[in-house]
């Protein structure tokens, strides 16, 4: 399930560290966010155009493939940070102290493994894809407006280096709040309770007002 969590900070390198890299993963969502803003307004370009003057957009299709990646992969790492990522934690909700953040380092250090070997395999896709021997610097394009594809290969690794530098934080983070014992670590997501959560959108209306 999507869980919703807080991120503590503190004076620590790891809560400075955290924090510089926020503004980097939130560049990215908005990146994200506004690849599905344009989307939109592609959309409905096209469609105006094929309605009223019986043309639609060229190339639409080819538009929508290149900004995926953007879309789905870009913001990865911000959600990732404060916990709102899919995960399945029935049985990690359950834990408290230091099997929690045992459990946790398991996990995020396996994600951390599988996302390194994810990072290096989208690089050399990308490789294979870059050449700027050839015009548009690009080896192969899309099929109906010719759209050189390396922009779109190069947004995985971008964004999964970006997600790797937020795994290593929270291997981080787990780790020293299970030597220490800590209860309530920073720079790593916290699980709230359903009353926490209410809390919290509450303020969150109220800071809007």
């Amino acid at each position: 399930m999507a869980g919703s969590g807080a991120v503590l900070e503190d004076s620590s390198t790891l809560s400075k560290l955290d924090r510089m890299l926020l503004p980097l993963e939130r560049f990215c969502a908005l990146l994200s966010g506004l690849a599905i803003f344009s989307l939109m307004f592609l959309a409905a370009y096209s469609v105006t155009g094929r309605k009223f003057f019986g043309s639609p957009m060229m190339g639409y299709i080819d538009y929508i493939e290149a900004a995926m990646p953007v879309i789905a992969i870009m913001g990865i790492s911000y959600v990732q940070r404060d916990g709102t990522h899919i995960r399945m934690d029935m049985l990690v909700s359950k834990l408290k102290g230091r099997i929690l953040w045992l459990f946790e380092l398991i996990s995020v250090l396996l994600i951390l493994l599988l996302i390194v070997f994810l990072t290096w395999g989208a690089w050399e896709h990308f490789d294979r894809s870059f050449d700027c021997a050839r015009p548009l610097c690009s080896r192969d394009s899309s099929i109906d407006v010719g759209l050189p594809i390396w922009p779109s290969k190069l947004v995985v690794p971008i964004a999964f280096a970006v997600l790797v530098l937020r795994l290593l934080l929270q291997s981080w983070g787990f780790a020293r709040a299970l030597v220490l014992g800590l209860e309530n670590p920073v720079a790593v997501p916290l699980n709230l309770t359903v009353a926490e959560q209410a809390m919290l959108e509450a303020e969150a209306l109220e800071g809007a007002d």
